[in-house]
C-alpha cells in the first residue's frame, strides 16, 4: 500500500514553458474515471473516494497528521499545507473490507458475506453504491530529475484544467522528506508559495452536484 503525496497547482504559459524547459515528458495518456458512493454520501463524507479507473477499483483513504505535530519552520508549514495525502488502495478485499466498515447496511447479507477474491467484483456490486461523478481525463506528465517526483498536466473534458506535484512513498513513510521534494519542484517552476488550487473532483461537484459539495463543505472535507 502506498501514500500519495500531492500538491495542485494552476499551470500558466510561463509554468509549462519552465516545465518543458527543465523537465523531461514522460508522455500523454487518457482515462475515464467513475466515482461512487451511497446515496447518503456515507464513504465521501469520510473522505474516502472509491472509483473505478480503466476498469480496476482504487480507493483513496486519508493518512493520519504527519506525528500528530507540526513542522518548527513556517515555510515547511506552509509546504505542507499546501499537501494532500491519501493510501491508494487496490487490493479488491482490502477496498471491501474499509469500504463495508464505513458503509451500514451496505452489503445485502453483511453476517454471512464471505470477502472477495482479487479479481471478484461482485461484492462491491451488491452494495447500495451509485456513480456520482464520471470524467475522462488527458494528462501529460514530467519529472524533473528529482527521485520520485512526477508532475501531471491534467485536462478534463468537462473544462477544468489543473498540474499536479506528486510524490508516492510506502505506508509509514517519511511524508515530510516528500512534501519538501514538492516544494523544491514548486520553487523550480515558480509556483507562488501560498497558492491552494482546487482539484478536478471538487470543481466537478462545485457545478455539477452543489448539494454534495455543499455537505463536503459542511464536514471539513473540501
Amino acid at each position: 500500500m502506498s501514500v500519495e503525496v500531492e500538491r495542485k497547482f494552476l499551470c500558466s504559459d510561463d509554468t509549462l514553458k519552465t516545465l518543458e524547459e527543465v523537465g523531461v515528458c514522460l508522455g500523454q495518456r487518457q482515462f475515464h474515471d467513475q466515482y461512487f458512493d451511497t446515496p447518503e454520501f456515507e464513504l465521501t463524507l469520510r473522505d474516502m473516494w472509491l472509483r473505478k479507473r480503466k476498469g480496476c477499483w482504487e480507493l483513496k483513504c486519508p493518512t493520519a497528521t504527519v506525528n500528530g505535530t507540526e513542522d518548527p519552520k513556517a515555510e515547511q508549514s506552509l509546504a505542507a499545507a499546501l499537501c494532500t495525502h491519501y493510501k491508494e488502495i487496490t487490493s479488491l478485499p482490502e477496498i471491501h473490507h474499509r469500504v463495508k466498515e464505513a458503509v451500514k447496511d451496505a452489503c445485502e447479507d453483511r453476517e454471512t458475506e464471505a470477502a472477495p477474491s482479487h479479481g471478484d467484483e461482485s461484492c462491491i456490486s451488491k452494495m447500495n453504491l451509485v456513480c456520482f461523478a464520471e470524467y475522462t481525463t488527458v494528462r501529460r506528465s514530467f519529472t524533473l530529475g528529482e527521485e520520485g517526483v512526477q508532475i501531471d498536466l491534467d485536462q478534463a473534458d468537462f473544462g477544468y484544467h489543473v498540474g499536479e506535484i506528486e510524490v508516492l512513498i510506502p505506508e509509514g513513510g517519511d511524508v515530510r522528506s516528500a512534501q519538501e521534494k514538492i516544494r523544491n519542484a514548486a520553487q523550480k517552476l515558480g509556483l507562488p508559495g501560498n497558492e491552494r488550487v482546487e482539484g478536478k473532483m471538487n470543481v466537478y461537484l462545485k457545478r455539477y452536484h452543489p448539494e454534495h459539495y455543499a455537505k463536503l463543505l459542511s464536514a471539513h472535507v473540501l
